[in-house]
């Protein structure tokens, strides 16, 4: 199959009309500014972990995102307000956060809640923007046509794996379970292969590959298009831990460094770890331990961060054809570049693999902004920030007055002054229980990790958990019920009823 009909393959074309806005009313206005309206390359990438070359950690390779961080801002203390892919990206998109939204699983569409919700993509398209979504913006199977002017969502599970042995299999697998009147997003969530393949193939035989031709190529589309939006969503490293050959060749096995903290914290609640569900969807892995009742064998963890690795590696050498279409197509100094990662990822922390939790490996995420002409180059900021606050920055650099009702704070002022006070917490949240009969929200404040598990049904207290990240920034154990930490828990809680609001900058 050539790489052109692949690409065919890939695509699902499709045109969409700007909502109106049912949160936040009339669409606002653009504010008038020396410079010209910036076009704007949106980089996602999906369970992508702050564990990169430019955040300090040498075991990995990614030049390319590395060399984005040398031009723009780094974003150290960036969190997502939930460790799950829909509630993430439909809480980053529209600017609200979880509780607002009331989206809280994989499965449940904002335009269910707030039908005429307008998006970050829709806002910025009313007012002039070309809009143009590339792979995974939006959950896979819940997309939003509503959102661009050029949609080009996931259509073809056949990309994931590469080998035709395992292409094979999974086709056999999936007409099976559409025989039997399976959903899309059943087939998605329980038809999966192996957790990992390493083949000797070309990146394009990869999603992953797919999307960083079409994102380069419609950026050649659009360089007579100004001004634009171009959202570019990248699967990896999401599992399956799938890449191509030479870029598990880039790592030694034995060489890669295994988690640290590979127990359930101390005195943690049974509701706090995740049941690694998602890891034993896979076939190969069907049958793991929780993290309560064992863990992973050491091989099956070194096949598995390597893996990650090796995606990781992969998906940061697809970023870089990109960027360089970007420099190719004389774009680059009127282009924010906004990159991000969707959530966390355990690599066996814990005693757990994948997300689910709220603990700082789930929440914390990678967050780098270039904006050429209007923010420093080669800097970082330790500032306590939320992907909630990724709408009203880019509604500000684009010269569109930010909603009232938006919930996150614009990042713009730390672009230029990365030291500048900032906010007092960033707050998360994840369920546990039937119908989430538990809600888990969890507050990062310069010092501590404090989280509330409370009744859904009467409010009420069911366990606290407290981090201290200055004498363990691992948290390895849970000092909420330490006797002299009642003072402190006091002033926690409090400060987490006060929620958001109470913690914005002055």
């Amino acid at each position: 199959m050539t790489r052109s009909l692949k690409r065919r393959e890939f695509i699902k074309l499709g045109g969409a009309a700007a909502g109106a806005g049912m949160f936040s009313g009339a669409f606002p206005a653009p504010r008038a500014q020396g410079l010209s309206r910036p076009n704007f390359l949106f980089i996602m990438v999906d369970d992508l972990r702050p564990e990169l070359g430019c955040y300090g950690v040498e075991a990995i390779r990614t030049p390319h995102i590395d060399r984005l961080a040398r031009e723009g801002v780094l974003f150290s203390r960036a969190y997502c307000q939930m460790p799950v892919c829909n509630p993430s990206r439909a809480s980053l998109m529209t600017g609200f956060r979880p509780d607002t939204l009331g989206v809280y699983d994989n499965e449940t569409s904002f335009r269910k809640v707030a039908p005429s919700l307008v998006t970050l993509p829709q806002i910025v398209k009313s007012r002039g923007y070309r809009s143009v979504g590339v792979g995974k913006i939006f959950h896979n199977y819940l997309p939003d046509p509503d959102s661009w002017d050029l949609d080009k969502p996931s259509v073809a599970l056949d990309l994931i794996y590469a080998s035709p042995e395992t292409r094979a299999h999974q086709a056999k697998r999936e007409a099976a379970a559409r025989a039997l009147g399976r959903s899309r997003a059943w087939i998605e969530s329980c038809v999966r292969g192996p957790a990992t393949e390493s083949f000797d193939a070309p990146d394009g035989d990869y999603w992953d590959g797919a999307v960083a031709d079409e994102a380069a190529l419609d950026l050649e589309r659009l360089s007579g298009r100004q001004p634009f939006f171009l959202a570019v969503g990248f699967l990896r490293p999401h599992m399956p831990f799938v890449a191509p050959k030479k870029y598990w060749d880039l790592y030694e096995r034995e060489g890669i460094p295994l988690a640290p903290n590979s127990d359930p914290p101390k005195n943690s609640p049974m509701m706090a770890l995740n049941q690694m569900t998602e890891l034993a969807s896979y076939e190969d892995f069907v049958h793991i331990p929780n993290p309560y009742e064992g863990r992973l064998t050491e091989a099956q963890a070194r096949l598995l961060k390597h893996g990650y690795y090796a995606s990781v590696s992969f998906v940061d050498a697809q970023i870089g054809r990109v960027l360089d279409a970007l420099e190719r197509t004389g774009l680059r100094d009127n282009t924010v570049v906004v990159f991000l990662g969707d959530n966390g990822f355990k690599l066996g922390e814990h005693g757990g693999w994948a997300k689910y939790t709220n603990y700082e490996v789930d929440t914390r995420v990678p967050l780098i902004i270039s904006a050429p002409g209007r923010g420093l180059q080669g800097a970082t900021t330790d500032a306590l920030v939320e992907l909630v606050d990724i709408y009203p920055t880019v509604c500000e650099m684009a010269g569109i007055d930010v909603p009232a009702s938006r919930e996150g704070t614009s990042l713009v002022p730390l672009l230029g002054e990365p030291r500048r006070p900032w906010k007092t917490a960033a707050f998360s949240q994840f369920p546990r229980g039937w119908f989430f009969r538990f809600m888990g929200r969890a507050m990062r404040t310069d010092r501590h990790r404090y989280i509330e598990w409370r009744d859904q049904l009467d409010g009420a207290l069911a366990a606290a958990e407290l981090y201290d990240h200055e004498t363990d920034p691992l948290e390895g154990e849970n000092i909420a019920g330490q006797p002299g930490n009642e003072g402190l828990l006091k002033r926690l809680s409090e400060q987490l009823a006060r929620g958001w609001r109470a913690a914005k900058p002055d």
